[in-house]
């Protein structure tokens, strides 16, 4: 499914409805299911996050994917605005992440710290305009706040993302980080490869930055 911003992918300490739970209802309505439907998300998107998100509807398939994931053959793209001028057209970064669990947010250092955890961050500059970059986004490793956290590092805080420095929120809610692209291959064997593409959210700004590029067709492939 495409996740809207502001939704939550499972149930939360907030107690908000979750879209498991609508998706689950509606599968146990199609299927004149009695009783609970096994639904479970195979990863997860921040609540301001927006793009794709993936469930498990067997315990088997959860498994499968859980393996994938463990043994790094799924690969995961972002899109991203941000207000800063990064000086590269393409680079990576590397930092080193503190998770700070009271406050639910990690903090980038650019050596070792107790406690922390390597997290390597790709990117391309898909498009400049006056006041905003879009970036391409792929992660080798999958950390806590991750890309939030690494570009706020480095001094390119996500638009709207005021918990890590944007100094405003977006008119529309949420976060500017989008889960565009997700590639793997099928759990089962010679089932092929799946690709799964999720068209950015409505919006001025991603609509001026996307435009010219034609990138809200859903089979445009990734970049890296």
């Amino acid at each position: 499914m495409n996740k809207l911003p502001g939704e939550i992918s499972q149930l939360d300490k907030s107690g908000d409805s979750s879209v498991g739970d609508a998706i689950a209802a509606l599968i146990a309505e199609r299927n004149q299911k009695h009783g609970r439907v096994y639904l479970v998300p195979t990863h997860r998107l921040d609540r301001p996050v927006s793009g794709v998100l993936m469930f498990a509807k067997t315990s088997k398939a959860n498994a499968r994917m859980n393996a994938l994931f463990r043994e790094g053959r799924i690969r995961k793209h972002y899109w991203a605005i941000v207000a800063a001028t990064l000086p590269n057209e393409s680079g990576t970064f590397v930092h080193h992440l503190v998770r700070d669990r009271i406050h639910n947010k990690s903090y980038a250092f650019n050596v070792p710290r107790p406690n922390s955890k390597r997290a390597e961050l790709s990117y391309v500059v898909v498009q400049r305009a006056d006041n905003y970059e879009l970036l391409e986004l792929e992660m080798a490793t999958g950390r806590h706040h991750q890309i939030r956290a690494q570009l706020a590092s480095i001094g390119a805080p996500i638009r709207g993302d005021l918990k890590y420095g944007f100094p405003r929120s977006n008119p529309e809610g949420g976060i500017s980080l989008h889960a565009r692209a997700i590639s793997f291959d099928h759990p089962i064997a010679g089932k092929g490869q799946i690709d799964i593409t999720a068209p950015a959210p409505a919006g001025n700004l991603w609509d001026a930055l996307l435009a010219p590029l034609h990138l809200h067709d859903e089979t445009e492939r990734p970049r890296f």
